[in-house]
C-alpha cells in the first residue's frame, strides 16, 4: 500500500516485534481508493464496520483498540467513538467487487497481534495524559465474528445505546418533559468527549468563539440557549463565520446539546448544525465528528421544529459525496422517507425529497431505498399530486438500478408516469414535471422489454407524439421523447450505459437540480438549500 492511504487519519509506526510475515498481503494494481483503507492497519478491509461516530475500520482494528481501553486521535484532532459498531455491508461488496474488478484476492484478516503491536506503539508515542482512554462504562460487547447481522437489524440496539449514553450525559434533570421551554439551572457542566489536554494542541479560540464556547460549557441552561441563539444568528449569513466557528470544541459541545430534553436547546443547536453544515469543508467535518446517529435519533424522537432542522442538515450533508455512504449505512433512509410521507411542513418534506435524492446517487442507498418500500410511497404520491417534479427526479434514481426498475414496472409507474404527462399544463412547475415523468420513463425504457407492453396499455405512444410535434416544450424534452417513442417501435431500445448517463446528467440540468449546483455548499445557482436557520 502507498503512504498516502496508510497515513491518511493516522500515523502509525509498525511495532518492532510484528514480523512482517504477520501483515495482509494484497497485491494492488494501481492505487487503493482510500477509503477501502483502515486507518489503523493501511490494509484493505476484510471486515469493515462503522463505529458510532461515523468513521469505517477493519473490525480487528477496532475490537484491539476497544481491548486496550484506547481510541487514537484522528488527524483532525477528534478521537473516534469506538463504543459501537454496525458491519458495513456495502462497503465490504463495494470493496470486494473491486477486488474481483481488479482481479486480487480478497483481502484477509490482519493478524491481531500484528494489529496490537500498531496499537501500543500509537499509545506508547503519546505523553502520559493526552490520550484518551475508553471508560468500561462505554464499551459495548463486540459484535461476533463472522456475524450475518445487517445494517437494518443493527441499527436499533446501536442507537438504543447511543440514546442512552446521549440522553444520561446532558444533566442530571432527564426527568423533565421535552418541550419544557423555560428550564431550570443544571448542577452539572456539560461533558464533552474533550479532555482539557486535548484542547493544548488546537489552535487557541478567537473571541467569538470562546464567548459561544463558553456559554455552551456553562453550567446552567439558560446560558446554552444564549450561547445557541448567538452561534445560529452569527453562522445565518456569513461564510467565513460558518467556517471558523465549526471547530473540534464547538462541535464536541453541539454533540451533547443536539439531544437535549430542553426543547429550545435541541431546536438551536439542530439549527446551528444546519448553518454549519452549508460550507463544503464543514461537511465531511460534521459527519466525522460523530453527528449522524443523534441526528437521526432527534428526527426519529425530537421536537417538531427540531426535526424540521435536522432535516435540512441531513440534506445538506448528503451533497458531500463521501457521506453519501455513511449516512444510508447508519440508518437515516427509512426516517427520511418517513419525513417525506408524513411530516407536516411543506419545507420539511421538500429537504427529505433532496436529501434522498443525494443519497440514491449511489447505488447501495437506491437499494436501501427500494427495500424501504420507497417506490409504491412516491408512486402513490404521485398520483395525489404531492411534490411531483421532486419525486419523480428521485425515482428516476431508482429506475437506474434493477430493483427499482422491477419496482416501478410492478406498481405500475409506466401508466401513473403517463397519467401525470396527461395532466399536467404550461406553467413552469408543470413544465419540470413533465421533463421528469419523460426522464423517467426514458429510464425505464433502456433494455427493457416488458416496458413496451406496459407503455402501449398506458398510451404513451400518443402523449409522446404529441410532445415531439408540440410547438412548446424544450428540445431535451422533445428528444428524451422521441428516444422512447424508437424504443417502443422496436428501435434502439437500448441505449447503452454511456448514453443512458448523458441523458441523465441532461435531465438533472433541465430540471434545475444539477449536481455542480451543490459543489460549493449548494446556495450558489439556480436551486439553493431550503433550510438556512
Amino acid at each position: 500500500m502507498g503512504d498516502t492511504g496508510r497515513h491518511k487519519w493516522f500515523s502509525f509506526h509498525h511495532h518492532r516485534s510484528a514480523s512482517a510475515t504477520s501483515m495482509p498481503q494484497h497485491n494492488s494494481p494501481g492505487e487503493t481508493p482510500t477509503e477501502f483503507l483502515c486507518p489503523i492497519t493501511g490494509f484493505l478491509m476484510s471486515d469493515p464496520v462503522v463505529v458510532a461516530s461515523g468513521q469505517t475500520f477493519e473490525r480487528i482494528s477496532v475490537q484491539v483498540c476497544r481491548n486496550l481501553g484506547f481510541a487514537p486521535k484522528l488527524h483532525d484532532g477528534t478521537q473516534p467513538d469506538l463504543s459501537t459498531v454496525i458491519p458495513n455491508l456495502a462497503m465490504k461488496s463495494t470493496i470486494l467487487s473491486w477486488c474481483d474488478r481488479n482481479k486480487m484476492e480478497h483481502p484477509r484478516p490482519p493478524d491481531y497481534a500484528y494489529v496490537e503491536g500498531v496499537v501500543r506503539t500509537r499509545m506508547d508515542s503519546i505523553p502520559p495524559g493526552t490520550g484518551h482512554r475508553i471508560a468500561k462504562s462505554e464499551i459495548l460487547p463486540p459484535v461476533a465474528e463472522n456475524s450475518n447481522s445487517n445494517s437494518d437489524s443493527d441499527y436499533e440496539s446501536v442507537m438504543g445505546a447511543i440514546r442512552s449514553r446521549s440522553r444520561t450525559s446532558i444533566s442530571s434533570s432527564t426527568s423533565l418533559p421535552l418541550h419544557q421551554t423555560r428550564p431550570v439551572n443544571h448542577s452539572t457542566r456539560i461533558p464533552n468527549s474533550f479532555s482539557t489536554s486535548d484542547y493544548s494542541s488546537f489552535p487557541p479560540m478567537s473571541p467569538e468563539e470562546e464567548e459561544i464556547y463558553n456559554k455552551l460549557s456553562s453550567v446552567d441552561t439558560i446560558d446554552h440557549e444564549q450561547g445557541l441563539i448567538q452561534l445560529r444568528k452569527t453562522t445565518r449569513s456569513n461564510e467565513s463565520t460558518r467556517i471558523s466557528l465549526c471547530t473540534d470544541r464547538i462541535l464536541s459541545l453541539l454533540r451533547s446539546l443536539i439531544v437535549s430534553r430542553y426543547n429550545i436547546v435541541q431546536t438551536n443547536a439542530a439549527a446551528s448544525i444546519v448553518n454549519l453544515s452549508l460550507e463544503k469543508p464543514n461537511k465531511l467535518k460534521i459527519v466525522r465528528s460523530g453527528f449522524v446517529p443523534l441526528l437521526i435519533d432527534v428526527l426519529k424522537s425530537g421536537s417538531t421544529e427540531a426535526q424540521e432542522h435536522v432535516i435540512g442538515a441531513l440534506f445538506s450533508l448528503a451533497v458531500e459525496e463521501e457521506n453519501k455512504m455513511v449516512i444510508g449505512v447508519l440508518g437515516a433512509v427509512e426516517p427520511l422517507l418517513h419525513a417525506l410521507r408524513s411530516s407536516e411542513s411543506e419545507r420539511a418534506r421538500q429537504d427529505a425529497a433532496l436529501a434522498l435524492y443525494h443519497l440514491s446517487l449511489i447505488p447501495n442507498n437506491r437499494t436501501r431505498l427500494v427495500k424501504a418500500g420507497a417506490v409504491p410511497m412516491m408512486l402513490s404520491m404521485i398520483r395525489s399530486g404531492e411534490s411531483a417534479s421532486r419525486i419523480v427526479l428521485l425515482l428516476c434514481n431508482l429506475a437506474a438500478c434493477s430493483e427499482g426498475k422491477g419496482a416501478m414496472l410492478d406498481g405500475n409507474a409506466v401508466s401513473i408516469l403517463v397519467g401525470k404527462l396527461r395532466e399536467s399544463g404550461g406553467g413552469e412547475s408543470d413544465a419540470a414535471a413533465r421533463e421528469n415523468c419523460v426522464g423517467a420513463l426514458l429510464t425505464l425504457s433502456i433494455g427493457n422489454m416488458r416496458f413496451r407492453g406496459l407503455a402501449s396499455e398506458a398510451g404513451a405512444e400518443e402523449i409522446l407524439t404529441e410532445i415531439v410535434e408540440s410547438e412548446s416544450g424544450s428540445g431535451r424534452l422533445k428528444e428524451k421523447a422521441a428516444k422512447i417513442l424508437q424504443a417502443l417501435r422496436g428501435g434502439g431500445s437500448d441505449f447503452g450505459e454511456g448514453a443512458e448517463a448523458r441523458e441523465w446528467n441532461r435531465m438533472l440540468e433541465a430540471s434545475g437540480l444539477s449536481r455542480s449546483q451543490f459543489q460549493q455548499g449548494g446556495q450558489k445557482g439556480g436551486f439553493a438549500y431550503s433550510s438556512q436557520f
